[in-house]
């Protein structure tokens, strides 16, 4: 890649199975890149679930077209006993200790871990991903960065997780801290770890949950990594996510999860893309000589974002009927199997129907920025 170019940076956004959506995305910008050889995002940064396509692209890097297939291959292939434990045990068995922990935690003095048991995944990862290419892939020059974002429970800080080139320093700002690691299944696990649902994972001397968490600034990782233009691949409408519907019963506590987890997933991208817009404004009015007089250390940042262009909780209600029958019922005993959509259902549906769907909406949605992915991925 062309220095006048700069380097391209990938951020890809959290969400549970909403993930499957960037997949699409990824799919067309391989059709759109046709033959070309070489990696297009030297820079990958990923938060929750956007964190294994992230490394997932960074396992292959030295060919993003075979990587964008195996990242597809696997959605499509996913069902939910893939990820978390369904069985009617498990189930029983976490029902038990939440209502025991609600109702006698005096007297039994545990405290369960999370609702649902998300082991399966962590032998998935196992599988899929040979994170041992990643360094290789750094001293090819096929990859510059790959991050990973999880937040600590104890700190409170959002720590993002990097591998990548030698001259890359760590960095730390208010509630935000860069730390140089070799990554492995653990930090996926942590940043993948959706609070209440799945549990935390320690790493080093910390507990650790999901990455959107307290990310104040989701696109700064890959500012930091060096990125010059940045594509941002989100998981959710804010906008519409948050449109208020006709009041009725009292919410049910699968409403109230899921509008929390819009507001972690959802708002404080808005909130950095509304900042980094502020600071190009600044930047583009003054030249380099002002920025060096005033002392001013700030460079304009190209971005690009791609986001669904209809509401995932809406399509998630329509496949609902895929989960296997003793899931449907506890869900169906939160208040998530609504028909006008679920946004917790949204996040835990890993089921082909709903990841298909998901895949082709972005895949079509990409297609209808042809003209600005061309622009951005400097394709003639």
């Amino acid at each position: 890649m062309s220095v006048d170019q700069g380097r391209a940076g990938l951020v890809l956004t959290g969400g549970g199975a909403r993930a499957a959506y960037q997949a699409g995305v990824l799919v067309a910008i391989r059709e759109l890149r046709g033959k070309r050889a070489g990696n297009p995002f030297p820079i990958l940064c990923g938060t929750s679930a956007g964190a294994i396509n992230a490394v997932a692209l960074a396992v292959h890097a030295g060919d993003f077209s075979r990587a964008v297939l195996h990242i597809q291959r696997v959605w499509r292939g996913l069902h939910v006993d893939q990820v978390y434990r369904v069985d009617p045990l498990t189930l029983f068995g976490s029902g038990l200790r939440w209502g025991s922990a609600l109702f006698a935690g005096w007297l039994v003095r545990q405290t369960p871990r999370s609702l649902l048991d998300n082991a399966p995944l962590k032998g998935l990862l196992e599988r899929v991903l040979d994170l041992t290419a990643i360094e290789p892939s750094i001293e090819r020059g096929d990859l510059y960065a790959v991050s990973v974002t999880a937040s600590g429970y104890s700190s409170g800080e959002s720590l993002t997780f990097f591998q990548g080139s030698s001259q890359l320093e760590p960095w730390r700002r208010a509630q935000r801290l860069g730390l140089r690691s070799t990554l492995d299944v653990a930090h996926l696990m942590a940043s993948a770890a959706l609070p209440f649902v799945f549990p935390a994972v320690k790493i080093n001397r910390e507990y650790f949950g999901d990455g959107s968490m307290r990310q104040l600034a989701p696109v700064s990782p890959a500012i930091h990594l060096g990125a010059d233009r940045i594509l941002v691949i989100g998981v959710g409408r804010t906008a519409e996510e948050g449109r208020m519907r006709v009041a009725g019963a009292y919410p049910s506590p699968a409403q109230i999860a899921g509008h929390a987890l819009s507001s972690i997933f959802l708002d404080t991208l808005e909130v950095d893309l509304e900042r980094l817009a502020r600071i190009n404004e600044t930047v583009s009015r003054l030249d380099a000589r002002q920025r060096l007089a005033a002392g001013i250390a700030l460079r304009s940042i190209e971005c690009l974002v791609i986001q669904p262009s209809q509401r995932l909780d809406t399509i998630a209600a329509r496949h609902a009927h895929e989960l296997p029958p003793q899931l449907r019922l506890v869900l169906r005993g939160l208040g998530t199997l609504r028909r006008d959509g679920s946004t917790l259902l949204s996040y835990l549906l890993f089921e082909p129907g709903y990841i298909r769907a998901l895949i082709e909406l972005g895949y079509h949605d990409a297609l209808a920025r042809a003209a600005e992915l061309r622009r951005f991925l400097r394709i003639d």
